[in-house]
């Protein structure tokens, strides 16, 4: 996983509340298991005028261009300011991979749904719950200025503002370790990776008859 540390990125703003992780990559690109591919498919209902599919190559289907991310001033953003009750719904951790891939590496907002809050550590993005007055004056400042950026800094827990604000944030301990590491659930595992091969070593030469071939 990608270590995160600091990130001075290009805002765009979903103003919309209660955005499920089916609007985030829609069921039908829930087959695939790997990590990569998704971004051309993040909120594929919103960013197109037809229906996507699996496979297609989204290059010739018809934008919408009402949609933020389809706007010229917002291409290349990594920061999504989002409402309240951002990723809630169904369990898939297919939502963090599609704003992974597509590029996204921090999502502010009021609050999240719980099983997405921890997917999204997971797969190295930072999610930032700030006050909805916070939120909103933030949403307001992005509308009027193009180009607008936040500096984000995971070690300090501050977002500072083009206008020079800093915004503190909370984030939990442990999440921000493995976020300033780049450790996913594998990487924390295989810290203890000579623990592990002793172990095994051990066990195979107290229990040899169990790793016997069957001949």
């Amino acid at each position: 996983m990608q270590k995160f540390e600091r990130q001075q990125g290009l805002v765009a703003p979903l103003d919309r509340a209660n955005v499920d992780t089916d609007l985030i990559i829609p069921k039908q690109f829930l087959k695939s298991i790997q990590r990569s591919g998704f971004g051309v498919n993040l909120f594929d209902e919103l960013r197109y005028l037809d229906e996507g599919q699996p496979g297609q190559d989204c290059s010739q289907r018809p934008l919408n261009p009402d949609f933020v991310l389809n706007q010229a001033r917002y291409q290349g953003a990594s920061v999504l300011l989002a409402r309240r009750n951002f990723g809630c719904g169904s369990s898939r951790e297919h939502a963090p991979w599609a704003l992974a891939d597509f590029g996204f590496r921090v999502v502010i907002a009021p609050s999240f749904a719980d099983i997405f809050y921890n997917n999204a550590f997971k797969n190295g993005i930072l999610l930032i719950t700030l006050p909805e007055e916070a939120v909103g004056r933030l949403f307001r400042e992005v509308e009027a200025s193009e180009g607008y950026r936040l500096d984000v800094d995971l070690e300090q827990q501050r977002i500072t503002t083009p206008g020079g604000e800093i915004l503190e944030f909370a984030v939990d301990a442990f999440r921000k370790h493995c976020l300033l590491e780049g450790l996913d659930d594998i990487g924390i595992t295989l810290q203890d990776e000579d623990a592990i091969r002793a172990f095994e070593e051990k066990h195979r030469a107290a229990r040899p008859w169990l790793f016997r071939q069957a001949g």
